[in-house]
């Protein structure tokens, strides 16, 4: 097959795979959820913390905040934590954007920054990605103006894969003005491996409107659970923490996180077999004939922008749930090697041009 655009194709997508009911196992490569349970470390503190579930959760995260600076090097007062990613998300632009503000991302990127900037009120500046799947960063600092309040950027985008490099991503950042705020999303930086691609973290030194995002629903395996986080100029995140909820993230989240943190290097462990099995199972749909962009997540994209609800539809036949977006492609979660394998003798199936 030969690569195709991705098109900016605004219409609801379809989640139908995820939720069809089907006959035996159900392999489930459709959320990007960890295929692992948690580590037996991490379920022990659950239970241990289910004992206190009666009393209100810590409002300020102290503990889990402090874990996650002294883990990245950053100060306490530039960390926030929040239920899941999403819900920074949503927290920051009902602070900071409305009615009469835009917001400009990449298209297609993450769904949610799409719907969280309609709930806020604020307009939507879709910029579409670039053929090969990656962010057309020149063009979205075209697309800043003096409306713009927020800049959402995905590396590792989703549903693509793709990462931005160092030298595009300064260049860029280096042309949004002070003023306008740019959310890097890195929920998937555990599974990077292109060394051009840099942490996030060491791009907002000297730059006050640059905040990084991540999550313990990917690679830490607390989908269920729902906690991320934000790192950012001291300023930015107290007005977070102000117009958050209270008592938003639960005990169990917090708790669960923080001995993920202090098993480090078992769960990079798992990440590591994820990333090999990405590349294994790329590898396979490449030798069956599939254009599948090189991918720095826990996931692989197939551009299908005429074909994606049939091999969707075909794929949810054979017991497998991925997830297709409607005039784009396809996006697979790389799961067990079980998982893996049903998948790729599925796809193998499906009639191509």
């Amino acid at each position: 097959m030969t690569p195709q655009a991705t098109t900016n194709n605004t219409s609801n997508t379809s989640n139908t795979s995820n939720t069809s009911t089907l006959e035996g196992h159900l392999y489930r490569l459709s959320a990007n959820e960890s295929p692992h349970a948690p580590l037996p470390a991490v379920l022990q503190a659950i239970n241990e913390a289910a004992r206190e579930v009666n009393r209100y959760p810590d409002l300020r995260c102290a503990e889990l905040t402090a874990a996650i600076a002294g883990r990245l090097g950053v100060p306490e007062g530039g960390v926030v934590v929040g239920p899941g990613s999403v819900a920074v998300l949503q927290t920051l632009l009902s602070a900071i954007a409305g009615p009469g503000a835009q917001v400009v991302y990449a298209w297609r990127s993450f769904e949610a920054y799409r719907l969280l900037t309609q709930l806020a009120g604020a307009t939507a500046v879709e910029v579409p990605l670039r053929s090969d799947g990656t962010h057309d960063l020149p063009a979205m600092a075209d697309a800043i103006n003096d409306r713009t309040r927020l800049v959402f950027v995905c590396t590792p985008n989703n549903p693509t894969g793709t990462v931005l490099h160092r030298p595009a991503l300064e260049a860029f950042l280096d042309r949004v003005p002070a003023g306008c705020l740019v959310v890097i999303d890195e929920a998937y930086r555990e599974y990077v491996r292109d060394t051009e691609a840099p942490d996030a973290l060491t791009l907002g030194p000297g730059r006050p409107n640059v905040l990084v995002l991540r999550t313990f629903s990917k690679a830490y395996g607390l989908a269920a659970l729902r906690v991320g986080f934000a790192v950012g100029p001291p300023a930015v995140i107290a007005t977070i923490r102000k117009a958050g909820l209270p008592y938003a993230v639960s005990s169990l989240a917090q708790t669960a996180a923080v001995a993920s943190l202090l098993a480090q290097d078992e769960l990079m462990a798992r990440v590591e077999t994820v990333t090999k099995e990405r590349g294994r199972v790329r590898e396979a749909l490449l030798a069956q004939g599939w254009y599948v962009p090189e991918s720095e997540a826990n996931f692989l994209w197939l551009p299908l922008p005429d074909r994606a609800l049939g091999l969707g539809a075909h794929l949810a036949a054979a017991g497998v749930a991925v997830r297709p977006f409607p005039g784009a492609g396809v996006r697979v979660s790389i799961g067990s090697a079980e998982d893996n394998d049903a998948f790729l003798v599925a796809a193998a199936a499906f009639p191509r041009p």
